[in-house]
């Protein structure tokens, strides 16, 4: 569908809806510069992030794993909000539900914001499970420690790890609560994330895909928009 004879209409939907919920991936910080996991901006030395990404690579090599994320927290902190994260937050009714652990979302202004995979920006003790605020950048002894004298790991969580459940809860919460969900630029190939979009079709919400390009998703939708966040979002969200 042309986004340019359907727009008013998406328009119309959005303003009329009672509750919009957003589901963002890489796509949208993608836009502000920050390298998708999967791309080829994402590889980092002769490592490939799958690799790093594991509760076992951190146990086997902790300050290798540590490197990784302070290189990433470093791009991270350079980047900045994009259009696609500023109209979100024109909207503060919306409630935010990402894949990203780059807190943009928050950084725009969008104050519900449930983060499935973490932040990058906490780091967890492995063995007393305190969990602090660290935006240092570079941090300065990698790895780093908690007060207990235990190695800290990022706030993230790994493969082979299971999301929060109180996250996960209310993620599934807000999606089947929506009258309006938009799915923005992610793959929907990562689960249990990519099940929410589904979940919302069945509890009866109007989903819109928002992503230039084709994705396991977008048979199942309702609408389409073959454009990035940061051209289509200020648009629908006017």
């Amino acid at each position: 569908m042309e986004f340019r004879r359907s727009v008013e209409d998406l328009q119309k939907r959005v303003r009329s809806a009672e509750s919009v919920c957003v589901l963002t991936g890489s796509g949208i910080s993608a836009e502000s510069g920050i390298p998708t996991f999967r791309g080829a901006g994402g590889l980092w030395r002769n490592f490939r992030p799958e690799s790093l990404a594991t509760p076992q690579a951190f146990a086997n090599d902790p300050k290798l794993v540590w490197e990784w994320y302070d290189w990433r927290r470093g791009i991270i902190a350079k980047a900045e909000p994009n259009a696609g994260h500023r109209a979100i937050a024109t909207r503060p009714e919306i409630t935010v539900v990402t894949q990203n652990v780059d807190s943009l979302h928050q950084r725009a202004g969008s104050p519900r914001v449930f983060e499935l995979h973490g932040s990058i920006w906490t780091v967890r003790c492995i063995q007393c499970g305190e969990e602090q605020h660290d935006p240092r950048v570079p941090i300065p002894d990698l790895p780093p420690r908690c007060r207990c004298g235990a190695l800290l790991r990022p706030g993230v969580v790994w493969f082979g790890e299971g999301l929060s459940p109180g996250v996960w809860d209310n993620a599934q919460q807000a999606v089947t609560s929506c009258d309006v969900l938009l799915v923005v630029g992610t793959s929907a190939l990562v689960y249990p994330a990519a099940s929410l979009a589904p979940l919302a079709k069945q509890a009866g919400a109007f989903v819109i895909e928002v992503n230039p390009d084709e994705t396991p998703l977008s048979t199942a939708v309702h609408y389409t928009v073959r454009q990035r966040a940061g051209d289509a979002l200020p648009q629908l969200l006017e």
